[in-house]
């Protein structure tokens, strides 16, 4: 029924940088659904964004806050995010947003299905190794407000390197093996753990350059880092 799968982990950067990103969504949108009239299928993650980071970060004001509420903060923030997709694709999109990917209709006929957070000590990524798994696609699309991956955050070294293509081992030195709430990597490690395992490839793009996306979709040279 559908030419190709395309998984979307989509960085809550593009979404709520700070606020609501009504220009992002309208051209994201406009851009998905043009790939729709042409049999694609789109399974879109999205991320918390600056809401996720303002509640967790209200929290630790008030009272010392466990790692566990702190991703709660962050899951719910993904969720309300997914309910924002879910609605601007009201009509394409499958009605429930797919939280536990223990069950997951693989029978959906909608050519839009969104997920959020499910459980506390990962981050959407997981989800998008979850469900691309579950949806038997090989490939996800990272996408945020970064170009690369860097072999170090590039804000804080001068000496960080862009890399354009990196295995998992190697990616998995930089991010390191273990969650941390909150995190800001190009993909986290305990999806990065499961990525690998699966074999699959993860692109990072910046999710703002939509003439670059659209290169991916379309199976193009384009910008950006391959994960492999």
């Amino acid at each position: 029924m559908f030419k190709k799968t395309i998984v979307i982990s989509l960085g809550g950067s593009l979404v709520v940088p700070d606020q609501i990103n009504a220009r992002f969504l309208r051209n994201f949108r406009s851009m998905v659904l043009s790939y729709v009239k042409k049999k694609y299928r789109f399974i879109l993650i999205v991320g918390g964004g600056k809401t996720a980071r303002r509640y967790q970060s209200a929290a630790s004001v008030v009272t010392p806050v466990s790692p566990e509420d702190l991703d709660w903060l962050g899951i719910h923030s993904t969720r309300l995010n997914g309910h924002l997709m879910r609605t601007i694709f009201r009509g394409y999109a499958y009605p429930k947003i797919i939280t536990n990917h223990k069950k997951i209709n693989t029978h959906v006929s909608d050519p839009v299905i969104v997920g959020a957070g499910f459980s506390p000590g990962s981050s959407t990524d997981l989800r998008a190794v979850q469900l691309a798994k579950a949806y038997r696609a090989d490939t996800i699309l990272n996408l945020s407000n970064i170009t690369w991956v860097y072999t170090k955050d590039p804000s804080k070294y001068a000496d960080a390197k862009k890399v354009t293509a990196i295995a998992w081992t190697d990616f998995q030195k930089i991010v390191g093996t273990h969650w941390q709430p909150g995190a800001n990597v190009p993909f986290d490690p305990v999806a990065s753990r499961l990525a690998k395992r699966y074999r699959m490839k993860v692109i990072v793009a910046n999710g703002n350059k939509l003439a670059n996306i659209r290169r991916i979709f379309d199976g193009q040279s384009f910008i950006g880092t391959i994960i492999y």
